[in-house]
This record gives structure tokens, sequence and C-alpha cells, in this order.
């Protein structure tokens, strides 16, 4: 009999402990890195509104090139991302890697 009224009891807290703090989350950040030294440049930004969620990311790739990602998320469609190149790819010490001589 003990065992079933503390379940109850159980229960009936974790029923009352329960409220939805985020039935429409809204949100905004971004943020960046270029830092002449390491050659580390990237940067990001983000927004939520409900279920709808944007953004971009950008990074500069070790070939040279820029990558752009911008994404979108919602309950419908999932994460939706579209990535663009720009540039040319290119080896700042001039050979590229395939064409090394390997030596085991």
């Amino acid at each position: 009999m003990f065992k079933v009224i503390a379940l109850v009891a159980c229960l009936a807290v974790a029923v009352l402990a329960y409220e939805d703090y985020n039935s429409h989350p809204s949100y905004k950040y971004e943020y960046g890195v270029k830092d002449s030294h390491t050659h580390d440049h990237k940067s990001q930004w983000e927004s939520r509104e409900g279920d709808h969620v944007k953004g971009q990311y950008t990074v500069d790739e070790a070939d040279g090139t820029h990558r752009v990602v911008d994404y979108s998320s919602d309950h419908k469609t999932g994460f939706q991302p579209h990535v663009q190149r720009v540039g040319h790819a290119h080896h700042p010490h001039g050979e590229s890697y395939s064409n090394i001589k390997q030596h085991y």
C-alpha cells in the first residue's frame, strides 16, 4: 500500500513541475575571428524564431578557397544547408601533395 501512495505522489509532483518555458524560443547571435598571424578567418550568425532557424557560417580553407554555408531548419523540412565554395584551390607552397614521391 505504501509503494502505491509513494508512486502516485511522485507522479503528481512530476505533473505539477512541468511547465513549458520555451513555448516560442527566440534568439540571435553572431561571432567572427580574423587572425592575421594564424590566418584563421571564420564567422557565423544564427537566428531563431519559434521553430524556424536560419543562419550562415564562413571559413577560409587551407587551399585558398572560401566556404560559405547558408542553412535553415524547421520542423517540416528539417536541416537544409546550401554550401558554396568561392575561389580556386591553390597550394601556397607550389607542388600538390599528390605529386610528391612517397618513401616507405
